[in-house]
């Protein structure tokens, strides 16, 4: 069985998954990461703070001077890394096999609330 992507101690949250997608999708700063996500900061920020540790996540910010030229504060700009890319391969392959929970007949389920 495939060893599972970490965030220290944890296997790689939803959450994580969908920021580690975004950033592979082209989406490099917190804001643009919070739009294409619709994760709150108060989620995204740590998130990525937490994926930095773990190594699955690189930073850089931007030069002031085109902050500056553009009329608002400096970016910090995100990438994965080869362990983050892999680690969304992983998660991608375990998002999938979930998918297919809610893609089968529900045939003699019981216990739960019933479908019209």
């Amino acid at each position: 069985m495939a060893k599972q992507p970490r965030i220290g101690d944890a296997v790689l949250s939803y959450s994580a998954a969908l920021v580690l997608e975004a950033m592979a999708q082209g989406h490099r700063h917190g804001f643009e990461i919070m739009r294409a996500t619709r994760l709150p900061s108060g989620s995204v920020y740590p998130l990525l703070r937490r994926l930095e540790a773990a190594g699955l996540v690189e930073s850089r910010w931007e030069r002031v001077a085109e902050a500056h030229d553009e009329g608002r504060p400096q970016r910090r700009y995100y990438s994965p890394t080869a362990e983050g890319r892999a680690a969304l391969r992983q998660a991608r392959e375990r998002l999938i096999a979930q998918q297919s929970l809610f893609l089968r007949p529900r045939h003699g389920v019981t216990g739960g609330p019933r479908e019209p």
